[in-house]
Order: C-alpha cells, then structure tokens, then sequence
C-alpha cells in the first residue's frame, strides 16, 4: 500500500476582533468573492511562516500566534491531494491594505454570512469549521462522479 501522495498546501486564515473578521473580496477566475485571506505554502517554507506571510501580502497585516483550527481537502483524478490549513488569529499589528487578489475589509460574521451569493464556493460551511470547536474538517468527495462534502 502507498503511504505518500504528492499535495498542494495552502491556508487560510480567520483574524477577527470585536466581532468583525477581516474577508477579501478575492478576484480569480476559477474561485473568486468573499473569502478569509490566504495562499500556497511554498517549497520547504514552515505552514506558519506560509500564513504569516500570505496574510502580509494579501491584506497588510502582520498576524501573530495563529493557531491551526482544521482542514479542507480532497483528492484529484490524478490522485495528487489539494489541503487547505485553515487558521484563525486575534493578534495582529499594522492597518489594512488591499491588494491585487482583491479587497479587503472588516465584517461581522453574520453579516458576511448572509451575503451567500458573493462568498467564495462553498464559503459559509467551510466556516463552520472555523467556529465550531467539534469540527476539524470540510472534506470533499466524488460520489457517482459528482463533487460533494462532508463536515467532520
């Protein structure tokens, strides 16, 4: 039996304060709107570096202590798996800067939960796993060859 598979790593992160969270209205072609900031974790680059750094770059701040709260994933045709890490963080220093992968700003949770049709796929129940303490992971799978996930 196989027990490596070749995987594409990137995170995400959830920085909130006051009851607000920061979101990115993200621009791109295949997996655009309103989603927590983040990016690929490069080649031999530490996952918290990699959020650290990818939270910089997208929104200008400069978090700290984040703490990994669950995962998405799933496994490509080609048998290759996607990861996404998610984090969330209350610590953080410096003022928000919008960025090329698209605006950023402050929200309150609820409010950016009711703007379904602008979040990014699948957006608000990956945030479950973001808030819920008796989740970990939003896991998709193929089922009669249609795309579908489960909470866990």
């Amino acid at each position: 039996m196989e027990r490596t598979q070749k995987t594409e790593i990137v995170n995400m992160c959830m920085i909130y304060k006051d009851g607000l969270v920061l979101v990115q209205d993200k621009i791109h072609d295949e997996w655009g709107g309103i989603t927590f900031p983040g990016g690929h974790v490069e080649k031999d680059e530490s996952f918290t570096d990699a959020v650290i750094r990818e939270v910089f770059e997208e929104t200008g701040l400069t978090i700290t202590s984040p703490k990994l709260c669950g995962t998405k994933d799933w496994v490509n045709d080609d048998g290759s798996r996607y990861m996404v890490l998610f984090y969330k963080t209350d610590k953080f220093s410096g003022e928000i800067r919008s960025s090329v992968e698209g605006e950023v700003f402050w929200i309150p949770l609820e409010e950016m939960l009711l703007l379904e049709n602008r979040l990014s796929l699948d957006m608000k129940d990956m945030v479950k796993v973001f808030v819920e303490d008796s989740l970990s992971e939003f896991f998709y799978y193929k089922e009669n060859g249609e795309w579908k996930y489960c909470l866990k």
